[in-house]
């Protein structure tokens, strides 16, 4: 009942309003990850120094917020989000940079991550999938395979489908990661400082003993931009709101809207690292995105289309 003395109070938004908000903020934020680690790739970083500023800048900056608000028996479970939301996603997503454009990122692992969801979700819970769902997942796998087709046959053939599995892999871990947070009922907050603290703890010596670098030669420009992107934006920013969204929608509708960021991957890498596209990825681009907007939609707005 309204206050009669605050007769036009602003009604406050319902959870599935904020979640889809939030999901579209993760459109924005992967959008310009994307674009952001394959300019780095590019002969400025190697895939391990991309590593190393996610996880170095977002280490620092949330580790101190997990150990003071985390009971020591409730690690085990950050340190499983953390291989598969931390180290095993990012590992596999910088790796696939080094061989395949930003489209087929945008593509197998924002287009891949509803499909390995919905998946993963039905095998293990036994859940129906809704029609609507279904008809998503199947516009999803048409347009990773017009992808696959593009890299099969492109002058760049063997070196753009090592790339879209790597994509593909890092899709199905960020599944994984998705699923358990929402399972286990982690805050997205402590969530990515976990994360952060672990994936910091666990790599950096890994990195600083063993794996091949650029970083002391690289200029200090190109380090800020990675840090801040990587480390802040992409590791903390994106991960904590998609966390959010996975709660208030679901993961299936959460990782659904993941779908819309290979149009605008792509769009911004034409423009901004002049890489071109093709008419097979254009399709493939069209054919998720539909999927997208027809797996991210309530029930029953989605009936209405089908019918």
């Amino acid at each position: 009942m309204n206050n009669p003395l605050h007769p036009h109070q602003p009604q406050r938004l319902s959870d599935t309003t904020k979640g889809l908000i939030a999901g579209l903020l993760v459109v924005a934020c992967w959008s310009g990850f994307n674009i952001v680690s394959r300019f780095g790739s590019k002969g400025l970083f190697t895939p391990f120094d991309l590593a190393a500023m996610r996880y170095g800048v977002s280490g620092l900056l949330g580790g101190f917020y997990f150990l003071r608000n985390t009971p020591f028996a409730d690690w085990p479970r950050y340190f499983v989000l953390s291989v598969f939301g931390g180290l095993g996603y990012g590992l596999f997503v910088y790796s696939g940079f080094s061989f395949a454009p930003s489209a087929h990122a945008g593509i197998f692992v924002n287009g891949g991550i509803p499909f390995c969801t919905a998946v993963l979700v039905a095998l293990t819970t036994g859940l129906h999938l809704a029609r609507h769902t279904m008809l998503a997942l199947a516009l999803s796998a048409c347009g990773l395979l017009l992808i696959g087709i593009d890299s099969l046959l492109s002058h760049h053939g063997q070196n753009e489908l090592i790339g879209d599995a790597l994509f593909l892999a890092a899709a199905m871990s960020w599944s994984i990661f998705g699923l358990l947070m929402r399972r286990w009922q982690i805050r997205p907050v402590l969530g990515v400082c976990g994360i952060a603290f672990f994936a910091l703890l666990l790599y950096s010596p890994v990195y600083l003993l063993y794996l091949p670098k650029n970083l002391p030669t690289a200029g200090w420009g190109d380090i800020a931009l990675q840090c801040v992107y990587q480390g802040f934006i992409a590791a903390m920013l994106a991960a904590g709101l998609y966390s959010y969204a996975n709660q208030k929608i679901g993961a299936c509708q959460a990782s659904m809207m993941l779908s819309l960021v290979p149009a605008v991957s792509a769009i911004g890498a034409y423009f901004i690292l002049d890489e071109q596209l093709t008419w097979t990825v254009m399709a493939g681009i069209v054919v998720v995105s539909v999927g997208a907007v027809i797996g991210a939609m309530p029930v029953r707005g989605s009936e209405r289309v089908m019918r």
